[in-house]
């Protein structure tokens, strides 16, 4: 059995009063106040997550873009430095590896935020075709990664003297109290937020100084269950759950993330074959129309005919209805608007059909 790891701030989510949990192989805060609370000040004011399990990987050397772009799904050269990317790391029969933030740093170094579960198959992954000249590391304890999201984020991080107006998908490397923190605007929860990375070492520095910001701005700290119901609320997938092996960027309608016009990236050619063929299925979003909590791996049903199985599912604070996002088969011709039934331990639950996201996005 794997041992759990810790992230740098554990003993203090203690202190204030978090549950944990393992994922991903990491010892997690998942709740403070209540995930319903949390969520709903996360839309509402802000609330601030410890994601320091996130991964963390640096390409380094002459052509390090370059070659990234070489591999990875998105087009790098629509970004340049100062600008992160969402982009999918696959294998080339169109699986997903991962998925994953790029910042460009310079054309000669690039740095990585994949999935903590996954951060060792990436770099591996990076290693195998490497051209000479490039090293690829895992720094995946170099850096903490602390979330602040909310229409008061930058309130908070204005508190602290950190910069606040970049454009989306933008950063800057800045300073906090002599500790250098490299502050994007981006997040997971579909608000305005930014994701700060200070050192491993030094991230408590900065923590402390944000609860205290937080609280001030009538936010709260954020676990691992607010950050779930916050990005299936956004239709964003989880890997594992709507992105796999088996799960292809198309089926989980992460198309636009991929450079279709560049000369190469891994699983080119049968993402290509796919999208002229059409994914065999997509992911779809459930909004349940009597009582009933959904979850992942539950079959969805049209009439008696087997279409789709759930890939998450929870109760939405938003909303207030029971949410899913699930795979469902292109040929079964299921409209959005429609009902459908998903079968929840025997019982059927009558659920609408939707396109994702369920509630609007305000990240920009």
């Amino acid at each position: 059995m794997s041992e759990v790891l810790s992230g740098p701030l554990e003993e203090r989510h203690r202190q204030l009063g978090a549950s944990f949990a393992e994922f991903g192989g990491w010892l997690m805060p998942v709740s403070y106040a209540g995930t319903v609370t949390e969520h709903n000040a996360t839309r509402t004011t802000v609330g601030l997550f410890d994601v320091s399990h996130l991964g963390k990987a640096l390409v380094r050397g002459p052509g390090a873009a370059e070659y990234v772009n070489s591999a990875l799904t998105n087009d790098l050269r629509r970004i340049g430095p100062g600008k992160a990317q969402y982009t999918l790391c696959c294998t080339e029969s169109g699986g997903v590896i991962d998925d994953l933030i790029a910042y460009y740093v310079s054309d000669d170094e690039i740095f990585l935020v994949p999935n903590a579960a996954n951060t060792a198959a990436v770099v591996a992954a990076l290693k195998e075709h490497a051209p000479a000249g490039l090293t690829i590391t895992d720094e995946h304890r170099s850096y903490a990664v602390l979330a602040v999201q909310g229409p008061k984020s930058p309130e908070v991080l204005g508190a602290l003297g950190l910069p606040t107006g970049m454009d989306y998908m933008g950063y800057v490397d800045a300073e906090f109290s002599g500790v250098p923190v490299r502050v994007c605007r981006t997040g997971y929860t579909g608000e305005h937020g930014y994701e700060l990375l200070p050192p491993w070492d030094q991230a408590g520095v900065v923590f402390d100084a944000l609860v205290d910001a937080v609280g001030s701005a009538g936010g709260e700290l954020a676990g691992l269950g607010a950050r779930d119901t916050l990005r299936t609320e956004m239709g964003y997938p989880l890997h594992g759950h709507e992105l796999s092996l088996e799960i292809s960027p198309l089926q989980a309608r992460c198309g636009w993330a991929i450079g279709w016009k560049k000369d190469a990236f891994w699983g080119r050619d049968a993402l290509l074959a796919e999208k002229e063929a059409g994914p065999k299925r997509l992911l779809r979003g459930l909004k349940a129309v009597g009582r009933g909590v959904l979850r992942a791996d539950l079959t969805v049903l049209d009439g008696d005919t087997p279409v789709g199985v759930t890939t998450s599912g929870t109760f939405s604070p938003g909303l207030k209805v029971g949410i899913a996002l699930a795979l469902i088969d292109s040929a079964a011709d299921v409209a959005d608007g429609q009902h459908v039934s998903v079968d929840v331990r025997g019982r059927p639950l009558e659920c609408e059909v939707v396109k994702p996201p369920f509630v609007e996005a305000k990240t920009r």
